[in-house]
């Protein structure tokens, strides 16, 4: 289960207050997708909505021609064998073979053009490199000045939350990231593979070992986004978190100073 909430942050990531107001996260036993924070993740909610649409309708319409025919062919409404002419038709033939097609090539269309948008890079104005290591993951901010920015995630253990603090989900050092700013990710691993997935930003994306993928990354709004590793890395699986803080982009600079002098 992942989480996301909103709260007033300092320059340095610390918290003012711990109000519970603006938590929006996974209610239990949810079954709908978290709420979007990112374009990538709206196309994603957008493009379910309108293939469970046609899936609704196609299975409604199957499900009235089953019991038209039931209702029709009924064993106690004629008990003897009726003998029924069909004659041929090519209209029909044409009609459901070009009706389908056109359903198919409606789902395709979105389809290829958001999994187009989700590859594109946007001429990005940061970079950060993902680390997976079992079990715990490595940042890098590699295109900041000369200082480059390098530090581990680990999650907080249980007996060291704070109140308010979530469970199995919050970490010592979180990804910081500028609102409104489109983000190159470069994902990999040190031993085994990982997946760095973030639901409400709609990113996930494999962590390989020996090899780098890029993801893109934009967050609409300032808050913090929770997600986990979603490969099976080992016994330790379930205690890789990923936490994201999105902040405005003169408090991410201020944010990036303070680590740089610390």
């Amino acid at each position: 289960m992942f989480f996301v909430f909103c709260q007033e942050l300092n320059f340095d990531g610390t918290q003012i207050n711990s109000s519970f107001d603006h938590k929006i996260y996974a209610k239990h036993q949810q079954l709908s997708f978290q709420d979007p924070y990112s374009p990538i993740m709206e196309g994603i909610i957008n493009l379910h909505h309108d293939i469970l649409t046609w899936l609704v309708a196609i299975i409604l319409f199957i499900s009235w021609i089953l019991v038209k025919t039931i209702s029709t062919f009924n064993y106690k409404k004629s008990r003897y064998p009726i003998e029924i002419k069909h004659n041929e038709s090519i209209v029909l033939e044409i009609v459901w073979t070009i009706i389908p097609s056109l359903i198919l090539l409606t789902i395709a269309i979105p389809s290829f053009a958001l999994l187009y948008s989700i590859d594109e890079i946007i001429d990005p104005t940061l970079t950060i490199k993902v680390i997976g290591y079992q079990w715990y993951w490595e940042y890098e901010y590699p295109d900041l000045g000369d200082n480059q920015l390098v530090f581990q995630s680990y999650m907080i253990n249980e007996d060291d939350l704070a109140l308010g603090e979530l469970r199995l989900l919050e970490v010592d050092n979180r990804l910081v990231i500028p609102t409104q700013t489109h983000i190159r990710v470069l994902v990999t691993a040190n031993d085994v593979l990982h997946s760095w997935a973030i639901p409400s930003l709609g990113v996930k994306m494999d962590a390989v070992p020996g090899r780098l993928n890029q993801v893109s990354l934009f967050a609409k709004q300032t808050g913090i986004y929770y997600g986990q590793c979603s490969e099976i890395c080992g016994v330790n699986h379930g205690f890789m978190p990923i936490v994201v803080e999105s902040l405005p982009f003169n408090d991410f600079m201020r944010w990036f100073s303070f680590k740089i002098n610390q």
